[in-house]
């Protein structure tokens, strides 16, 4: 597992591109037959993944948290952004399809990952918080999506977002997580951004062509940023900067919060004169 410390805005203010690149963005995750995690200290995230392709594997517990099994005092949200996949919990068999997601609760001790066929595996896409009180682990299909669709096309900002996991649907200790779908000629410019004061979040980004790239906008208000992202990049966005994509070609991304509070609408909007 490899641990990451996310800069604080002053520090942030202070660095150039490779070093924003090296705190905020996760280059390569998806990674065949392995288990890749990596350790935020910001409310304590881990960004992980799992693509079973010729073996099935197994989500073991890292050395640093010196607990008896990996979901012993956390929860986790999985989306498959792949084939079709199957998760074993404690002996429950949960099968996914593209853009169906799982929920697994504090104290669940055997995850196991596999994919129906190693031409097309799934490819599991893991966020996990610290989890204060276990709730039941549930499978959300994507047709049992909460969708609300928002934006204009004369403002190239409609989309739909598909919550999964989140307050209106199941119950968790602090994780909410869905994914944003965006209409043909729209990008995800969600303006006037906002920030989130209580809360931190983290988007991958996927579906995209090998040559797209997306502009995610980020930082304090007065002092914004942009990394540049590719597909299957994941960025991390600390509760003091804003998020916001604009893609040179279509592009899905997968949303997940963590923090003291659950409630989407909880934003902070920033008049757009105020942004630098």
């Amino acid at each position: 597992m490899k641990i990451g410390y996310v800069p604080d805005p002053v520090r942030y203010c202070r660095m150039n591109t490779s070093e924003l690149r090296e705190a905020f963005l996760i280059h390569t995750l998806f990674v065949p037959d392995t288990v890749s995690l990596f350790y935020f200290d910001v409310d304590r995230v881990i960004v992980g993944s799992a693509v079973p392709v010729q073996k099935h594997l197994q989500l073991d517990t890292p050395k640093e948290f010196s607990s008896s099994f990996f979901t012993e005092r956390r929860e986790i949200g999985i989306f498959n952004i792949g084939g079709k996949g199957k998760i074993a919990t404690d002996g429950q068999t949960h099968e996914l399809e593209n853009k169906d997601a799982l929920y697994i609760g504090k104290g669940v001790r055997e995850i196991a990952f596999s994919s129906e066929d190693s031409k097309n595996p799934a490819k599991f896409y893991l966020l996990s918080y610290p989890a204060h009180q276990s709730f039941p682990t549930q499978k959300i299909k994507r047709t049992e999506a909460d969708s609300v669709h928002l934006g204009k096309p004369e403002l190239a900002n409609e989309r739909t977002i598909h919550k999964l996991i989140h307050p209106g649907k199941l119950s968790t200790a602090q994780i909410v997580m869905g994914f944003t779908e965006l209409e043909s000629g729209s990008v995800w410019n969600t303006m006037p951004a906002h920030l989130h004061g209580r809360r931190m979040e983290v988007y991958l980004y996927f579906d995209m062509d090998e040559n797209t790239r997306v502009f995610h906008f980020m930082g304090p208000p007065e002092e914004t940023r942009h990394l540049v992202v590719a597909n299957e990049q994941v960025v991390i966005s600390p509760s003091w900067s804003i998020h916001s994509g604009v893609g040179t070609g279509p592009y899905r991304f997968c949303w997940g919060m963590g923090g003291e509070n659950q409630d989407f609408d909880d934003m902070e909007v920033i008049p757009m004169e105020v942004l630098r």
